[in-house]
């Protein structure tokens, strides 16, 4: 444990009045949790007619599960996020909680996550979302983070877990159609990170994480965008050619992706014109979560649509 662990690194101006509750929300990182219910609650839809009190709880038990993680992810991060522009005013950093405090809620989240949706949802609904959980964890912060470029690729995977969890929790098992929405969100993680990755190279080189840029350079990094998202798309529409979604789903999937690799493509063309690409790179990152919540949201009319 580092000797300052415990002293305020920012300045007093800085730091906005906080509460213990203010705290432990933001430990949980609601924003991109946000997401991840979207991700999570949309395939529920698209997998059958779940009740009320079902997605309720699929909700509740998720955003612990994945707010457990968000906490313990910044205990584990801890040295870094004292070093890095963007997260030195989070509880641990700044001096607000302990890490033990902070470590504690998270698992404590975790806990209370997994008994309630294998006791009231399905065994295999919160086995899946604790199995996110451990991989976010221990696969992507504990090992790959700060040991490969290939960081967010693989230990990606654990933001990809959610449609499984919102699947499992209606049909009880898994088959083909939640493989492919596992893949979706799988291959939409790099080119959506790696844009922010491409902003914020300093605050990582600062930390020592070899995140893309820093280690297989800009344009490649760039290039590593386009084939994933071109991936990626494929992927939106192998449901459609089988059935498992129709007309309405296929020209959302073709126009939302269209969109997404229009901007790609954009930040390429600007580093390869030798013009400004930070803009593309913002419109990219930002653009990429409304297209990931639309894409699923599309999904789940689409099968209120066709039922």
């Amino acid at each position: 444990m580092a000797a300052n662990e415990h002293q305020p690194r920012a300045d007093a101006a800085d730091v906005k009045p906080t509460t213990l509750s203010r705290d432990l929300v933001s430990l949980t990182k609601p924003r991109i949790i946000s997401l991840l219910l979207v991700t999570t609650v949309m395939p529920m839809y698209a997998a059958g007619s779940p009740t009320w009190i079902t997605v309720l709880l699929v909700m509740v038990g998720g955003y612990l599960m994945a707010g457990g993680a968000n906490a313990v992810n910044m205990y584990l991060d801890r040295d870094i996020d004292d070093v890095m522009a963007r997260t030195r005013l989070r509880p641990i950093p700044s001096g607000r909680m302990a890490p033990i405090q902070v470590l504690a809620f998270g698992v404590a989240c975790a806990t209370l996550a997994t008994w309630m949706l294998a006791y009231f949802v399905n065994v295999l609904t919160g086995m899946l979302a604790l199995a996110g959980f451990y991989f976010y964890v221990f696969i992507y912060t504990r090992w790959l983070k700060r040991s490969s470029p290939q960081n967010i690729v693989i230990g990606g995977a654990a933001g990809a877990f959610p449609p499984l969890v919102g699947w499992a929790a209606v049909t009880g098992t898994l088959d083909v159609t939640a493989l492919l929405l596992f893949l979706i969100v799988f291959y939409w993680t790099p080119p959506h990170f790696w844009a922010l990755a491409l902003l914020k190279q300093v605050d990582y080189g600062r930390a020592r994480v070899p995140m893309a840029p820093l280690v297989w350079g800009e344009r490649e990094t760039m290039h590593q965008m386009v084939w994933y998202t071109i991936i990626l798309l494929a992927l939106t529409l192998l449901p459609v050619l089988y059935g498992a979604f129709g007309l309405f789903y296929a020209l959302s999937a073709i126009v939302l992706g269209a969109l997404l690799m229009g901007g790609v493509w954009r930040v390429l063309q600007a580093a390869r014109q030798g013009a400004p690409w930070t803009g593309p790179a913002w419109w990219v990152y930002k653009y990429s979560l409304l297209y990931l919540a639309l894409l699923f949201l599309a999904m789940a009319i689409d099968r209120a649509i066709t039922r």
